[in-house]
């Protein structure tokens, strides 16, 4: 144990250093020395899901198309009361009901996906299935506060068909 304290805290001689750290009086020379091969494996997979279904299709194209409209029916409701306008033969006020549907839906398959197999959602073509569903719980989160903020400011929250406060 002494002999370690004095070889660790006695000051290096110069005369011992040297450029060619083969020849250093420390190393083991190097037909003693052991190599390491090492095998690196990847967890992840290579390249984009090909394999996708027409459910990751169909979340997909449902999901980019909702969170806009859910963007756009919060803005008008917080600022006006009132949700999105029926629009020409209730197409408008039909996507905005949808729209929540599908924000809902995503968000219920990514919690279902998330217990069952500790992950959520498969990233999809391009990462657009993580993108949605990461727009999802963000517009779900919007919805809460801003749909508590209507409650809290003017009393009620607009139900889904026109009504006598909205568009009625």
């Amino acid at each position: 144990m002494e002999a370690s304290k004095i070889l660790l805290f006695s000051p290096i001689s110069t005369s011992k250093l040297h450029t060619n750290h083969s020849n250093h009086p420390l190393r083991k020379p190097k037909s003693h020395q052991m190599r390491l091969k090492l095998k690196i494996t990847s967890m992840a997979k290579e390249g984009s899901d090909t394999n996708i279904g027409i459910t990751e299709k169909a979340a997909i194209a449902g999901g980019l198309i909702s969170s806009p409209v859910i963007g756009w029916s919060l803005y008008t409701l917080k600022t006006t009361g009132c949700g999105l306008p029926p629009g020409p033969g209730g197409s408008i006020g039909a996507l905005e009901g949808i729209s929540y549907l599908v924000v809902v839906g995503i968000v219920a398959w990514s919690l279902y996906t998330k217990s069952k197999t500790g992950s959520g959602l498969p990233n999809g073509p391009f990462g657009l299935l993580g993108a949605v569903e990461g727009l999802s719980y963000l517009a779900l989160v919007a919805i809460v506060v801003v749909f508590g903020l209507q409650y809290f400011q003017q009393g009620y929250i607009p139900g889904p068909l026109p009504a006598d406060q909205c568009f009625g």
